[in-house]
């Protein structure tokens, strides 16, 4: 059911647009994907949308064991975002496997994300989940800004992120995103090195690591201390990004950061990505995807896009 979307034409409105576009060998329906950590394990936000109208969802980060995370609190409102160091509290790759994924109606594209704190944990899981009918890719969390081990590391360093990829790329054949850290200098040399060892896609960007301050107590606003910000904060950084990594690699871009609305989502296809994922706006508005993906549809049409692929870097720079 995946990769034939087409939306319907308003009244008057022309030729129906085609909705559906490839992902590093993976056909959605629409580019319009939900975000790991946001969306939980997809059953849950079964009430409030469609799964099969949407792109897509990445699952919520999982490791080889189950796996809780930081204490409370560990969320807090920023101007223009949230701050959050979860820290990957998950139920482990085998309930996911046998409880989680069996629970979802087919037909619903399921790209499934995997962390570790060392490359042989990456990779044992990813072979794992890799072989399960319902996992569409990969998307390696090579980047979380706020746990103690793994994660950030790997995302900064060019070394430790070259034999991530490839040590992951070795144990699996299906499709692999790596999704980058923006707490580094240079993102795009980041994605080349992901590219030169077998990613097919790239997903970017992360939280940004930050943290907050609570005056009248005197206290950090986290009990991590430190936490990955998100929300419309954050976007024009991941747009910058975006837009750079494009220009860099010749593999597809998903773009993340602060969507909202059909027109942040469109401005990160322009800048290169070919699909997005909706991230820290589900804990708003549950329906989130489902809209934006009618929205974008919809600006193509108006746009005289026959494909929302086509606006995939369609941005004019002259």
């Amino acid at each position: 059911m995946s990769g034939t979307g087409t939306s319907p034409p308003d009244e008057g409105a022309g030729e129906p647009v085609e909705e559906g576009v490839d992902l590093a060998g993976i056909a959605l329906r629409n580019p319009v994907l939900t975000a790991s950590g946001t969306f939980g394990y997809g059953t849950e936000f079964a009430p409030f949308l469609d799964l099969e109208k949407i792109g897509g969802f990445v699952a919520k980060s999982l490791t080889l064991e189950p796996r809780f995370g930081n204490p409370p609190p560990r969320i807090g409102e920023t101007p223009s975002g949230m701050l959050n160091a979860i820290s990957i509290e998950n139920v482990g790759v085998r309930a996911f496997l046998e409880e989680k994924l069996p629970a979802l109606p087919d037909g619903v594209v399921v790209i499934a994300s995997a962390f570790g704190t060392e490359p042989a944990q990456y990779a044992e899981l990813a072979s794992r989940v890799c072989e399960h009918p319902k996992i569409a890719g990969i998307e390696i969390n090579a980047s979380c800004p706020h746990v103690k081990a793994g994660g950030i590391e790997f995302g900064q360093d060019p070394r430790l992120l070259g034999e991530l990829v490839a040590t992951v790329r070795r144990a699996t054949s299906g499709p692999l995103l790596i999704k980058l850290s923006p707490n580094v200098t240079r993102i795009a040399e980041m994605a080349k090195i992901c590219e030169s060892e077998g990613a097919d896609g790239l997903s970017l960007i992360n939280a940004v690591q930050a943290m907050e301050v609570d005056v009248e107590a005197r206290r950090p606003v986290l009990s991590n201390v430190l936490g990955g910000l998100s929300g419309p904060a954050i976007r024009p950084i991941a747009l910058r990004m975006v837009w750079q990594v494009a220009q860099a690699v010749d593999i597809p871009v998903c773009g993340i950061g602060g969507i909202t609305d059909a027109e942040d989502a469109v401005k990160f296809m322009l800048c290169g990505a070919s699909a997005v994922q909706v991230g820290t706006t589900n804990y708003l508005d549950p329906a989130a995807a489902e809209r934006i993906a009618r929205g974008i549809a919809d600006y193509a049409r108006r746009h005289g896009f026959a494909r929302v692929a086509d606006l995939t870097g369609a941005l004019e720079t002259d």
